[in-house]
Protein backbone atom coordinates (compact mmCIF):
# COMPACT_ATOMS: atom_id res chain seq x y z
CA UNK A 1 0.00 0.00 0.00
CA UNK A 2 0.84 3.57 -0.63
CA UNK A 3 0.32 6.39 2.06
CA UNK A 4 -0.51 9.76 0.61
CA UNK A 5 0.15 11.82 3.78
CA UNK A 6 -2.82 13.80 4.36
CA UNK A 7 -1.21 16.96 6.46
CA UNK A 8 -4.19 19.58 5.00
CA UNK A 9 -2.10 21.08 2.33
CA UNK A 10 -1.93 19.24 -0.63
CA UNK A 11 -4.01 18.35 -3.92
CA UNK A 12 -4.36 14.04 -2.77
CA UNK A 13 -7.54 12.90 -4.13
CA UNK A 14 -5.89 13.63 -8.10
CA UNK A 15 -2.45 11.65 -6.63
CA UNK A 16 -4.77 9.15 -5.61
CA UNK A 17 -7.12 8.57 -8.64
CA UNK A 18 -3.59 8.67 -11.08
CA UNK A 19 -2.01 5.72 -9.09
CA UNK A 20 -5.84 3.77 -8.97
CA UNK A 21 -5.37 4.25 -13.05
CA UNK A 22 -1.85 2.74 -12.54
CA UNK A 23 -3.37 -0.66 -10.45
CA UNK A 24 -1.49 0.87 -7.35
CA UNK A 25 -2.97 0.36 -3.75
CA UNK A 26 -3.16 3.87 -2.18
CA UNK A 27 -4.66 5.45 0.99
CA UNK A 28 -4.69 8.88 1.88
CA UNK A 29 -3.76 9.14 5.35
CA UNK A 30 -2.69 10.88 8.71
CA UNK A 31 -2.31 8.33 10.64
CA UNK A 32 1.22 7.44 11.70
CA UNK A 33 0.16 3.61 11.82
CA UNK A 34 -0.98 3.90 8.52
CA UNK A 35 1.95 5.51 7.27
CA UNK A 36 4.11 3.34 9.14
CA UNK A 37 2.78 0.01 7.30
CA UNK A 38 2.59 1.64 3.95
CA UNK A 39 5.48 -0.51 1.25
CA UNK A 40 5.76 3.87 -0.21
CA UNK A 41 4.80 7.00 0.69
CA UNK A 42 4.28 10.47 -1.17
CA UNK A 43 4.56 13.50 0.48
CA UNK A 44 2.65 16.16 -1.54
CA UNK A 45 2.38 19.99 -0.64
CA UNK A 46 0.56 22.92 -1.45
CA UNK A 47 1.27 25.91 0.42
CA UNK A 48 3.82 28.04 2.47
CA UNK A 49 6.70 26.21 3.84
CA UNK A 50 6.02 27.38 7.61
CA UNK A 51 2.27 26.33 7.06
CA UNK A 52 3.72 23.12 5.51
CA UNK A 53 6.33 22.35 8.43
CA UNK A 54 3.66 23.49 11.10
CA UNK A 55 0.45 20.98 9.34
CA UNK A 56 3.58 18.29 10.13
CA UNK A 57 4.16 19.12 13.35
CA UNK A 58 0.60 19.39 14.34
CA UNK A 59 -0.71 16.18 12.55
CA UNK A 60 1.82 14.07 14.69
CA UNK A 61 3.34 12.51 11.13
CA UNK A 62 7.05 13.89 11.42
CA UNK A 63 8.60 10.99 13.53
CA UNK A 64 6.95 8.63 12.04
CA UNK A 65 8.30 9.61 8.35
CA UNK A 66 11.82 9.75 9.54
CA UNK A 67 11.63 6.63 10.92
CA UNK A 68 10.38 5.20 7.96
CA UNK A 69 13.21 7.29 5.94
CA UNK A 70 15.70 5.84 7.63
CA UNK A 71 14.49 2.56 7.70
CA UNK A 72 14.65 2.75 3.71
CA UNK A 73 11.25 3.23 2.50
CA UNK A 74 11.05 5.18 -0.53
CA UNK A 75 9.43 8.14 -0.17
CA UNK A 76 8.42 10.75 -2.94
CA UNK A 77 7.84 14.68 -2.34
CA UNK A 78 5.28 16.67 -4.47
CA UNK A 79 6.05 20.74 -4.47
CA UNK A 80 6.01 21.51 -1.50
CA UNK A 81 6.52 17.96 0.20
CA UNK A 82 9.98 18.15 -1.95
CA UNK A 83 10.61 21.39 -0.64
CA UNK A 84 9.92 20.24 2.61
CA UNK A 85 12.94 17.85 2.29
CA UNK A 86 15.31 20.68 1.94
CA UNK A 87 16.83 21.96 5.06
CA UNK A 88 14.88 25.84 4.68
CA UNK A 89 13.42 28.08 2.74
CA UNK A 90 13.40 32.19 2.41
CA UNK A 91 9.56 31.50 2.52
CA UNK A 92 9.74 31.13 6.48
CA UNK A 93 11.85 30.58 9.55
CA UNK A 94 11.02 26.31 10.44
CA UNK A 95 14.04 24.33 9.38
CA UNK A 96 12.13 21.83 7.38
CA UNK A 97 12.77 18.17 7.18
CA UNK A 98 16.74 18.06 6.18
CA UNK A 99 16.64 14.80 4.16
CA UNK A 100 18.53 16.79 1.15
CA UNK A 101 21.24 18.82 1.07
CA UNK A 102 19.68 21.98 -0.10
CA UNK A 103 17.04 25.49 -0.07
CA UNK A 104 14.35 26.73 -1.22
CA UNK A 105 15.02 29.86 -3.04
CA UNK A 106 12.48 32.36 -4.10
CA UNK A 107 12.70 33.54 -8.14
CA UNK A 108 13.66 36.83 -9.15
CA UNK A 109 11.24 38.93 -11.07
CA UNK A 110 14.05 40.51 -12.66
CA UNK A 111 16.79 39.20 -14.56
CA UNK A 112 19.00 41.12 -16.42
CA UNK A 113 16.53 43.33 -18.49
CA UNK A 114 13.60 40.97 -18.12
CA UNK A 115 10.85 40.26 -16.11
CA UNK A 116 9.83 37.46 -15.49
CA UNK A 117 5.52 37.01 -13.56
CA UNK A 118 5.97 35.31 -9.80
CA UNK A 119 4.60 32.28 -9.79
CA UNK A 120 6.00 30.24 -12.22
CA UNK A 121 2.88 28.56 -14.19
CA UNK A 122 1.95 26.40 -16.43
CA UNK A 123 3.74 23.26 -18.77
CA UNK A 124 6.91 23.67 -18.86
CA UNK A 125 10.46 21.27 -19.96
CA UNK A 126 11.86 18.98 -17.88
CA UNK A 127 15.59 17.91 -18.79
CA UNK A 128 17.15 14.96 -17.09
CA UNK A 129 20.82 15.45 -16.01
CA UNK A 130 21.26 11.57 -15.55
CA UNK A 131 19.63 8.38 -15.86
CA UNK A 132 17.11 7.60 -13.01
CA UNK A 133 14.81 5.32 -12.00
CA UNK A 134 11.98 7.95 -11.63
CA UNK A 135 12.58 9.29 -15.08
CA UNK A 136 12.85 6.10 -17.10
CA UNK A 137 10.80 5.17 -20.33
CA UNK A 138 9.69 9.02 -20.75
CA UNK A 139 8.85 9.69 -24.73
CA UNK A 140 10.97 12.40 -26.05
CA UNK A 141 11.29 15.55 -23.70
CA UNK A 142 9.17 15.54 -20.46
CA UNK A 143 6.95 18.78 -20.03
CA UNK A 144 5.06 19.08 -16.68
CA UNK A 145 2.81 21.12 -14.86
CA UNK A 146 4.40 23.95 -12.42
CA UNK A 147 3.00 26.16 -9.91
CA UNK A 148 5.55 27.36 -7.12
CA UNK A 149 7.67 30.91 -6.29
CA UNK A 150 10.23 29.26 -4.54
CA UNK A 151 12.54 26.76 -5.87
CA UNK A 152 14.66 23.79 -4.83
CA UNK A 153 18.64 24.48 -5.06
CA UNK A 154 20.82 21.29 -3.99
CA UNK A 155 23.98 22.20 -2.70
CA UNK A 156 24.98 18.12 -3.80
CA UNK A 157 25.15 18.21 -7.74
CA UNK A 158 24.85 14.10 -7.46
CA UNK A 159 21.39 14.55 -6.20
CA UNK A 160 19.81 16.32 -9.16
CA UNK A 161 17.73 14.52 -11.57
CA UNK A 162 16.18 17.47 -13.68
CA UNK A 163 16.51 21.39 -13.91
CA UNK A 164 14.91 23.50 -16.20
CA UNK A 165 14.77 27.59 -16.09
CA UNK A 166 12.41 30.40 -15.83
CA UNK A 167 14.85 33.21 -15.60
CA UNK A 168 17.15 31.22 -13.61
CA UNK A 169 18.03 27.97 -13.86
CA UNK A 170 16.28 25.81 -10.87
CA UNK A 171 16.39 21.85 -9.99
CA UNK A 172 13.32 20.41 -10.75
CA UNK A 173 13.74 16.64 -9.12
CA UNK A 174 16.46 15.27 -6.94
CA UNK A 175 16.86 12.04 -5.58
CA UNK A 176 18.93 10.38 -2.65
CA UNK A 177 18.88 6.78 -1.72
CA UNK A 178 15.32 6.22 -0.81
CA UNK A 179 13.87 9.83 -1.34
CA UNK A 180 12.91 11.58 -3.79
CA UNK A 181 11.48 14.88 -4.84
CA UNK A 182 9.77 16.64 -7.60
CA UNK A 183 9.30 20.32 -8.18
CA UNK A 184 6.36 20.26 -10.89
CA UNK A 185 2.90 18.01 -9.81
CA UNK A 186 3.05 14.68 -11.85
CA UNK A 187 -0.54 14.43 -10.89
CA UNK A 188 -1.52 17.39 -12.78
CA UNK A 189 0.67 16.49 -16.04
CA UNK A 190 -1.50 13.65 -17.69
CA UNK A 191 1.06 11.20 -19.57
CA UNK A 192 4.51 12.20 -18.38
CA UNK A 193 3.18 12.46 -14.79
CA UNK A 194 1.70 8.75 -14.90
CA UNK A 195 4.64 7.30 -16.33
CA UNK A 196 6.76 9.10 -13.82
CA UNK A 197 4.48 8.07 -10.95
CA UNK A 198 4.47 4.62 -12.22
CA UNK A 199 8.29 4.84 -12.05
CA UNK A 200 7.68 5.22 -8.56
CA UNK A 201 5.44 2.72 -8.09
CA UNK A 202 7.21 0.26 -10.16
CA UNK A 203 10.90 0.73 -9.90
CA UNK A 204 11.43 1.94 -6.32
Amino acid sequence: MIAIVDYEAGNIGSIKNMLHKLGAAAEITGDPERIRLASKIILPGVGSFDYGVTRLRESGVIDVLNERKLAGTPVLGICLGAQLMCHRSEEGKLPGLSWINGEVVRFPQMVGNTRYSVPHIGWDDVMPVKPSRLFGDMPGLARFYFVHSYYISCATAEDILAKNTYGVPFDAAFEKENIAGVQFHPEKSHKFGSILLKNFVDKF
